[in-house]
């Protein structure tokens, strides 16, 4: 009976947050003195899961399953839970396994506790803390299904070593024409930049920048912390920055370790799709700006001279400690 995880992986590459994952599930399997069990599509090299404490990988191989497919990798997770005999099943909170983990819970007939921060409270029953009203307050939920899914904030747990030999097995699922009632026909994604989802630092900018022109100083700050980019739904609106840097409630939500706001004011729609975030700076040049209310450090001042004197600054600390 080992602990499921979902492990996702871009270009043979596991994601981040899949990783947190594995270190996540390998402290609640010695809880339930159990092993790891990890399900791995069309990942490549699957080595690195050990080091995470992962015990055995099933390394699905399938053409068909090239891009994300949400049934059939439903299907696909409801076949390994049911081979391995798992009764706790962990999952990211990634954009695709949102969309998964409420259709491996109706497979299942598991309960789902999505946005968990910590390890459970308890075992017996299974008691989770979540996060709940957009990341104002917490609820401890508790399972009474027989297998439960749990899906994992991102950087809520961060991630921890626990080197294991992982073994792999070739694990061939059958998957039928029903797992493929929604195709994918073409993908189209960013490149040469840190996404907004696997970014620990971003890097937001808002009507304050007056216009597209001025996003320049934003992208070298972005550039010097490895971050992303992203912006305010006006900013994205007016057309000044493409709508895949949309974050708030209505855009992608942000759970970055540090989130540096520069030239927003802070609508509540905002502060809904960035509290997740554990460190919040803002620049602005208004003082009652509602950000700075959110904020765990604010800059009142002139943006156009704030953001090019915090570069050259960290860009002389990076050569000092380089």
């Amino acid at each position: 009976m080992s602990v499921l995880v979902y492990t996702e992986s871009e270009e043979g590459k596991f994601k981040k947050a899949s990783l947190e994952v594995a270190s996540y599930a390998k402290e609640i399997a010695q809880m339930l003195s159990t092993t790891v069990t990890a399900v791995a599509v069309n990942a490549g090299d699957t080595s690195e899961l050990g080091t995470y404490g992962v015990d055995k990988v099933l390394n699905v191989s399938n053409d068909k399953l090239k891009n994300f497919n949400a049934e059939a990798y439903a299907d696909v997770l409801k076949q390994a839970a049911e081979k391995e005999g798992a009764k706790v099943v962990i999952l990211s909170q990634s954009a695709n396994s949102k969309y998964l983990a409420p259709l491996l819970a109706v497979h299942l007939n598991a309960g789902y506790a999505s946005n968990v921060v910590a390890l459970p409270e308890s075992t017996d029953p299974l008691t989770v803390k979540r996060t709940a009203f957009t990341n104002k307050a917490f609820n401890f939920t508790k399972f009474n299904t027989d297998v439960k899914i749990i899906g994992l904030s991102k950087n809520a747990f961060g991630l921890k070593e626990h080197q294991t030999e992982a073994s792999t097995e070739d694990f061939s699922p059958s998957l039928t024409a029903e797992d493929f009632s929604v195709n994918v026909t073409s993908v189209d994604k960013a490149k040469d930049k840190v996404t907004i989802a696997d970014a620990e630092i971003v890097v937001s900018g808002g009507r304050g920048l007056k216009g597209p022109e001025n996003w320049q100083m934003l992208e070298d700050l972005a550039e010097t912390l490895g971050a992303a980019t992203a912006c305010s739904k006006p900013v994205s609106d007016m057309g000044w920055r493409p709508h895949s840097e949309h974050v708030g409630q209505t855009g992608k939500p942000v759970a970055s370790n540090l989130y540096i706001a520069v030239g927003i004011s802070g609508a509540i729609q905002h502060l809904a799709g960035i509290n997740s975030s554990k460190t919040k700076v803002v620049i602005n040049n208004d003082p009652e700006a509602p950000f700075f209310k959110a904020a765990d450090y604010g800059v009142v001042g002139d943006a156009f001279e704030i953001v090019p004197k915090l570069n050259e600054k960290l860009k002389e600390f990076k050569a000092k400690n380089a």
